[in-house]
């Protein structure tokens, strides 16, 4: 029998033997707020309540609600998924054990923190405690109204609480409280870049690692947001002559299954280009009297003036992220838009900013870089590479060149490859990559994390294992210390990223020292906004 006592009560988890080396305390389905259902749907989460007994903690909780990701038709989950997981390799060590806080990522509309995706083994066995989260997402997560009573960022508010619980909790598990790591993939990794500049997170966690994702990806923030709020009212039949302020009461009393899996598009250019569009996540609220407000501003105000001081920061990307953009290609159009519209290679801030003459000749440029006059067939990798700038790997570095002038920061390139590249797989997208092995976006976190879904044991003798070991200890480290590479067992040093040396870590099947990755690409990025707009670019330095 295991248990642990929190502030709410008494759990009881169970101890698991480890595949991979050891046995580790697993405690599932922890409450961290109240269930967020019916005067709380849309309101930033209360403090969980306590319970009588013992509380089983043997099983996950609800994930949030959401369409399948897979079949886009199917639903799953719960209004009431507000859980978290804790796996600790000691419950009573000898000095409290480092925490990893991670945030899962999906766009904001899909996604959980079980074990499906993220298992525990490769990362307890490094010596840390790992806490994986659910948040609420899509329309539940993240309407923004612009009033008091729903102003928006409900699933960031989230994920704050979670970070608070453990922080006042972790230490019956082992953990540090004063040294906690948080960290995320692509949505999840914007989230953590949010929570690096966001007044709520203040002196929460120690260290962060944003994996294909940061705030200055254009994705990360939402565009019109109460716009998106009335246009999916009117969707679901809201009467737009009616008082502005029954249309909180109209959402709230709609059926949780009018609000997930919805298309909101504002343009001609979003409801037709194929490709990704997110219509509900991250947005800059609107201040409210005393009101706590997650972010509200422009990010570049935020990071000129630094992110939470001290804070130390991993971030990159991998060789191939763009390549999943093509699994938004349902009906084949992305290859006929991309050559058929120089539009389609348009940037999207210079979509929002320029008039169609300018868009037309930046994403002819940018065609031009990308296609060199040729026409695009069945052979993606030109456009792959175009939209891993796009969506990735121009915010990433340009994030760095901002962050790295007041706190350490480390910058990666992801390149690893074996069977553990599952992502092309498991979305049905072999036919773009044509039998080429490829990093694809999530690629890394099957390295990190030990997923269910690849229904595969690895062997530890393996060259595989070898790059799972070197992964985990860079990440783990980086925990512990503040330096992914403290001393030499992993053959390399990789030093903090600077304006004027620009160094990076290559993880590749060897890891790989070397300096300002894919440069000629970034600064080609950066003469487009520089000409399209300069303010842009200005901010950035």
């Amino acid at each position: 029998m295991v248990q642990v006592r929190v502030n709410e009560g008494l759990l009881e988890g169970e101890r698991v033997d480890n595949h991979y080396g050891g046995s580790f305390y697993s405690f599932k389905g922890i409450p961290y707020a109240q269930p967020p259902l019916g005067d709380l749907r849309f309101k930033a989460p209360q403090p969980p309540l306590p319970w009588e007994g013992i509380r089983s903690a043997k099983e996950f909780g609800s994930i949030c609600y959401q369409k399948d990701f897979e079949s886009q038709t199917k639903t799953t989950g719960s209004e009431d998924c507000l859980f978290l997981n804790v796996y600790t390799p000691e419950l009573k060590p000898q000095n409290p054990l480092p925490v990893m806080f991670f945030i899962h990522g999906g766009g904001f509309y899909s996604g959980s923190g079980n074990d499906d995706m993220y298992g525990p083994e490769f990362l307890v066995r490094q010596g840390v405690i790992l806490v994986t989260i659910n948040y609420r997402l899509e329309v539940l997560g993240f309407l923004c109204l612009d009033t008091e009573e729903v102003p928006g960022n409900a699933g960031m508010k989230d994920q704050v609480a979670a970070l608070q619980w453990v922080n006042k909790n972790i230490s019956n598990f082992g953990g540090d409280p004063n040294n906690i790591t948080i960290f995320g993939e692509s949505a999840g990794g914007a989230s953590v870049g949010y929570h690096l500049v966001s007044p709520l997170t203040k002196g929460l966690f120690q260290r962060a690692i944003c994996q294909s994702g940061i705030t200055t990806c254009w994705w990360a923030k939402v565009f019109e947001p109460r716009l998106r709020a009335l246009a999916l009212a009117r969707q679901l039949g809201y009467n737009a002559e009616k008082d502005g302020e029954d249309l909180y009461e109209f959402f709230k009393s709609q059926p949780v299954e009018k609000l997930a899996g919805v298309k909101v598009p504002l343009s001609y250019s979003e409801q037709h280009r194929a490709s990704f569009e997110l219509y509900f996540g991250i947005v800059s609220e609107k201040q409210f009297g005393n009101n706590k407000y997650f972010f509200h501003g422009n990010i570049f105000d935020y990071l000129k003036n630094g992110i939470h001081e001290g804070v130390q920061v991993i971030t990159g990307y991998t060789a191939d992220d763009g390549v999943l953009l093509h699994v938004f290609d349902k009906d084949g159009k992305m290859l006929e838009q991309a050559n058929e519209l120089d539009t389609f290679f348009t940037p999207r801030h210079i979509a929002l900013n320029c008039s169609l003459k300018e868009q037309i000749e930046a994403g002819h440029k940018i065609k031009q870089f990308y296609m060199c006059n040729e026409d695009i067939d069945t052979d993606c990798e030109r456009l792959s590479r175009f939209q891993t700038t796009e969506m990735f790997l121009y915010g990433i570095i340009k994030w760095m060149k901002i962050c790295s002038q007041r706190n350490k920061t480390y910058l990666y390139k992801f390149t690893c490859k074996s069977e553990r590249n599952a992502a092309v797989r498991l979305m049905g997208l072999e036919a773009v990559t044509q039998g080429k092995e490829v990093a694809c976006h999530m690629d890394d976190l099957f390295y990190i994390f030990n997923s269910k879904v690849l229904d595969a044991k690895v062997d530890m003798d393996s060259k595989t294992f070898q790059m799972i070991d070197n992964v985990t200890k860079l990440w783990t480290n980086f925990a512990k210390y503040g330096d992914p590479t403290p001393d030499n067992s992993l053959g390399v040093k990789w030093n903090p990223y600077t304006l004027d040396k620009e160094e990076y870590l290559d993880i590749g099947n060897d890891l790989q020292t070397g300096s300002a990755p894919d440069r000629d690409e970034f600064l080609f990025w950066e003469s487009i906004f520089k000409e399209f707009t300069p303010e842009y670019v200005d901010k950035v330095h």
